[in-house]
């Protein structure tokens, strides 16, 4: 199995080539995932900063995928507290 980084900048390229392929403005791109104009600008760009929730809703609305793979020393069965619940200690 081939191991690959994904970079802000790759990112902001297949997002932009999949907006061009299907034929949208970026305006356009920005109504469908429900975000800002200069969301899409940037994220384009390669902005290394951009919100994931985002980003995941701009990759959805051109019907890209994301695979995250863990490393092969993570075990299903790792104790409950290697996973956020979102709930903070008293």
């Amino acid at each position: 199995m081939m191991k690959t980084t994904v970079t802000p900048a790759d990112i902001g390229k297949i997002v932009r080539d999949a907006r061009k392929d299907a034929g949208l403005r970026q305006h356009e791109l920005a109504g469908a995932a429900g975000v800002g104009l200069r969301f899409i600008v940037d994220l384009e760009a390669g902005k290394p900063t951009a919100q994931v929730g985002k980003v995941l809703q701009v990759l959805a609305a051109l019907g890209c995928s994301v695979e995250i793979v863990p490393p092969p020393e993570a075990d299903a069965t790792a104790p409950a507290a290697v996973h956020d619940t979102g709930r903070r200690p008293r």
